[in-house]
């Protein structure tokens, strides 16, 4: 499976690049059983906000309005119809708790993110009970 892991984790790595966000750029694929593409997001704000340079530089008024990558897939996968009962998600950074509450809630089984992932020391602790929310929940979170 490590190879599909390197693949699926570089895919969201590409994703990320979509986002206009100057600070932080996360990618999200989620994948269903059979190793296809369900649904992809990354970090920005919802559809027909506009993407102001006032908007994304100013982490005051940018942090209420930004969707996280994991809940953007989440969201596209709804909009069109499409479950996530038991896929697994591939993320640039480990999940947030509020992105984890979604993705225990979507159905999700595993969520891999990238050995490699600096996370900043503001976001360790919500991290770490992100972790705990996932382990309860029996969602698998590892890093590949």
């Amino acid at each position: 499976m490590a190879d599909w892991d390197g693949r699926f984790l570089g895919l969201a790595a590409h994703i990320a690049a979509w986002s206009k966000d100057p600070s932080t750029q996360v990618g999200c694929v989620i994948v269903g059983p059979d190793r296809e593409v369900r649904s992809t997001g990354f970090n920005g704000l919802p559809r027909g906000i506009a993407d102001t340079e006032a908007r994304l530089n100013n982490r005051e008024r940018k942090y209420p309005l930004i969707c996280h990558a994991e809940e953007n897939a989440i969201m596209h996968a709804a909009r069109i119809g499409i479950s996530l009962k038991g896929c697994t998600v591939y993320v640039t950074w480990p999940p947030c708790t509020r992105c984890s509450r979604s993705l225990i809630q979507a159905g999700v089984s595993a969520v891999v993110f990238p050995a490699s992932a600096n996370v900043p020391e503001r976001w360790t602790d919500d991290f770490a009970l992100a972790s705990e929310m996932l382990s309860e929940a029996s969602v698998a979170l590892r890093s590949a």
